[in-house]
């Protein structure tokens, strides 16, 4: 049987990938930005946003999470690479 310090022990092992995973995502905002700049577009893309989050959803309905939270953590994550590139750009509000 699994202790509670065992069971929080693996979540925190679980949070602590999540966070370099979520590290990583951003670390590709620089490759995003050079790539947009190539086919001048702009930071914020909208329609590209909506792909990414409707694909999550689409994948947390078949691991069977709840959407409207998983909806809400893409648009974090998709919030952070927009500004991670703002900030590259210069025109970013990030120390």
């Amino acid at each position: 049987m699994t202790t509670i310090e065992e069971t929080r022990a693996q979540i925190q092992q679980i949070d602590s990938e999540i966070l370099a995973l979520i590290k990583k995502r951003v670390d590709l905002a620089e490759k995003v930005l050079d790539a947009k700049r190539k086919e001048n577009l702009s930071i914020n893309d909208e329609e590209q946003n909506q792909v990414v989050i409707n694909r999550a959803i689409d994948e947390a309905t078949e691991l069977n999470l709840d959407t409207a939270a998983i909806k809400e953590i893409y648009e974090t994550l998709i919030q952070m690479s927009i500004d991670k590139q703002y900030e590259l750009s210069g025109n970013g509000n990030l120390p």
